[in-house]
């Protein structure tokens, strides 16, 4: 038990802005914080390239990315989970 090393992966959740690769989706993740002078609230948004095997994550939806190891020379990242569909891919998935 003393051997073994607790991992803990950092995760995100964003929005998924692109999904025209194969395989590959593009989440923006959006955080608020405020301005280190001014301290006025400030959106900052970070794209991130995640690994999406099965493809099941569309354009819209609210997903959690999970930290792995490097996949390419810009994916770092794979999808954990689909939180929230998108109304879009669910009337195109109810069609």
């Amino acid at each position: 038990m003393a051997d073994e090393k607790i991992v803990r992966k950092m995760e995100k959740i964003g929005e998924v802005v692109s999904t025209k690769m194969a395989k590959t989706i593009i989440v923006v993740v959006t955080r608020r914080v405020p301005h280190p002078l001014y301290k006025r609230i400030v959106t900052k948004r970070k794209k991130f390239y995640a690994h999406d095997e099965t493809g099941v994550a569309h354009v819209g939806d609210v997903v959690r990315i999970v930290e792995s190891r490097p996949l390419s020379k810009l994916k770092r990242w794979t999808l954990g989970e689909v939180i929230r569909r998108s109304a879009e891919a669910t009337v195109a998935l109810a069609e």
